[in-house]
């Protein structure tokens, strides 16, 4: 066989290898969204068939339909906005006083034996058992909602620093007393890096519990948000709104952790590991 032929006949190698690293890079995102795809067809089947009624349970056509309803009205825009800014700046007030309770415990023997046991116990307390208190003490207003998102982020927030810090391995920090570093640059070049990806998935914790917290706090006296178009949608028996409402909420939740993810992928890039 000449050197020509040879070439020939492994010259379609490479592209079947192409063409395989693009299957198995297409498979986990297909096999990820074949449930809700199923599970949505066989919603329109039961629809179809008349197994459940269009006011117990509407269609995804119907569905859609209240899509469109909300979005052309603008109720839908403006709901996200307001939802939205509730859970960040709850996230926001919680994430950094349970980051900074987190790190001063995971820092200081003193600190921890300070507040650790407390926040233990507030842990162990669902954050919907919060509502009649901060209805008492903040009124119906929105202290009261980006209140209970704040207290429903410390908890989380708090476990993963912590933890993250102390789970550093202590010969790293033999190491950098050995060489004579201050606390200061100990922080920076030890303590910070190795516990950066336990604090990041704190962040994730919290932003879900956050999302969970916006549900519940939406449901006190909402006047705007996306609570007060379920709400509104429940007074006047329009269970298609009902559903549109509880999946925006389950495309938030997804949306959000996707993106911290990605954050997380760009943070931890340096690891050279898979998050």
């Amino acid at each position: 066989m000449s050197t020509r032929d040879s070439t020939l006949a492994v010259g379609p190698a490479p592209a079947a290898g192409t063409a395989s690293s693009r299957f198995s890079t297409l498979r986990e995102p297909l096999l990820r969204a074949l449930v809700p795809v199923l599970l949505v067809a066989l919603w329109q089947l039961a629809s179809s068939l008349g197994l459940a009624s269009e006011f117990v349970l509407p269609s995804p056509a119907s569905v859609l339909a209240a899509y469109r309803e909300l979005w052309q009205s603008g109720d839908l825009q403006d709901a996200l906005k307001v939802s939205l800014a509730r859970a960040a700046v709850g996230l926001l007030l919680g994430g950094g006083a349970g980051l900074l309770l987190g790190v001063a415990a995971g820092l200081s023997k003193s600190a921890e034996r300070g507040f650790d046991s407390v926040l233990q116990m507030l842990r162990t307390i669902p954050f919907i058992a919060l509502v009649p208190i901060f209805v008492v003490w903040f009124g119906i207003g929105e202290v009261s909602k980006v209140a209970l998102i704040v207290g429903a982020a410390i908890s989380p927030m708090y476990l993963s620093t912590y933890h993250a810090i102390r789970s550093i391995d202590p010969k790293l920090l033999e190491l950098g007393r050995t060489f004579r570093l201050s606390r200061a640059h100990q922080i920076r070049l030890i303590i910070l890096p190795m516990s950066l990806p336990g604090i990041l998935v704190g962040v994730r914790y919290a932003a879900a519990i956050s999302l969970l917290a916006l549900v519940a706090a939406e449901q006190i006296n909402a006047s705007a948000g996306i609570g007060y178009i379920l709400n509104n949608a429940n007074q006047f028996q329009r269970t298609d709104i009902i559903i549109a409402g509880i999946l925006v909420y389950a495309v938030l939740g997804i949306s959000v952790d996707a993106l911290l993810r990605f954050v997380e992928r760009k943070a931890l890039a340096w690891r050279g590991a898979h998050v």
